[in-house]
């Protein structure tokens, strides 16, 4: 048996790696906490500015180890749905404080005034790689929040989240979702759909920009649930579903189509199927796929197809 799977028998991860990033204040964290069956590794002190009614269970970090503990933590309990790291930025600190703290020896990974050294930001990098490979295998949703960063990009300036040198490629590559959110007006708005002003990541078809619901009136009252990035990732889920159930169907037209043109002996055999194949119910490139299998039989038959009344004729009546 073949180890290498048909597009319909491929399987879904069931968790989304996704990130959401804007300016302080644009209201991310609270974003995030939406998620369903959350915890948050709190890195930056931003569970203390989410309202109370939107908190979720936090660890709010002092040292690398405890993000690690942590981790090991929520692999091993089912009833954790999604992981919330606030801010991957501040992570890296956490990570860049462990390894001085843990340089022995002659110090490689140090420069005299104490700052990493070349050796040491590559240390960084691959516990950040590890990291990121460790949570994309949970099979749990991880969301990133992250500050937003203006980069020139020739004569333009573009938004971009800010996470630490190379590591913004290394962690990007790995993104299901990028959400750039931001306040226009008094409305926060959040979009994963990539603009010439910032980036973003759009792998389930979201509109552009999204308005996010109001949670807390100018009297400070809650007046909405806070339920956005739930139906972010229930419209995922749904689009790879459908995906999926999109690829069976490609093949199970594939295989009826393949087996009804061979049956086409004649002019009127091939018209009959051109019919048939017009009242299917069609996906992705399959009626692509017949007409190009009629054609070849046709020509394999001699069967010339007329232009003006769009049929296929004998090569002698032609």
């Amino acid at each position: 048996m073949s180890l290498f799977k048909k597009p319909s028998e491929l399987v879904a991860k069931p968790g989304i790696v996704a990130m959401v990033y804007g300016s302080p204040g644009s209201g991310k964290s609270t974003l995030a906490c939406s998620a369903p069956n959350a915890v948050m590794i709190d890195t930056d002190g931003g569970v203390m500015r989410i309202n109370g009614a939107h908190q979720i269970p936090t660890l709010q970090v002092t040292k690398w180890e405890e993000i690690v503990e942590a981790m090991a933590e929520v692999k091993q309990e089912p009833a954790i749905e999604t992981v919330i790291i606030d801010t991957v930025g501040k992570m890296l600190s956490y990570m860049e404080e462990y390894i001085k703290r843990t340089a022995s020896g002659k110090k490689i990974e140090l420069n005299r005034d104490g700052s990493l050294s070349l050796k040491g930001y590559g240390k960084r990098k691959q516990m950040f790689i590890d990291f990121i490979k460790s949570v994309t295998t949970l099979g749990k949703n991880v969301i990133f929040v992250g500050h937003d960063k203006e980069e020139s990009r020739g004569d333009e300036t573009v938004i971009r989240p800010e996470v630490g040198g190379s590591s913004t490629n290394d962690l990007m590559k790995e993104l299901d979702l990028v959400g750039y959110m931001e306040m226009n007006g008094n409305i926060r708005t959040i979009s994963f759909t990539p603009t010439d002003r910032f980036y973003a990541k759009n792998t389930c078809d979201m509109p552009g920009v999204i308005p996010i619901p109001v949670l807390i009136n100018e009297k400070k009252e809650i007046v909405g649930d806070n339920n956005f990035f739930g139906n972010v990732i229930k419209n995922y889920r749904h689009r790879i579903s459908e995906s999926v159930e999109n690829n069976r169907k490609l093949d199970e037209l594939k295989t009826l189509i393949y087996s009804n043109v061979e049956d086409v002996k004649t002019a009127e055999d091939a018209n009959n199927f051109v019919e048939w194949v017009l009242g299917l119910d069609h996906v992705y490139n399959s009626k692509a796929l017949a007409s190009r299998a009629i054609a070849d039989k046709a020509s394999n038959l001699g069967l010339k197809y007329n232009k003006l009344t769009k049929k296929y004729e004998d090569g002698a009546a032609a």
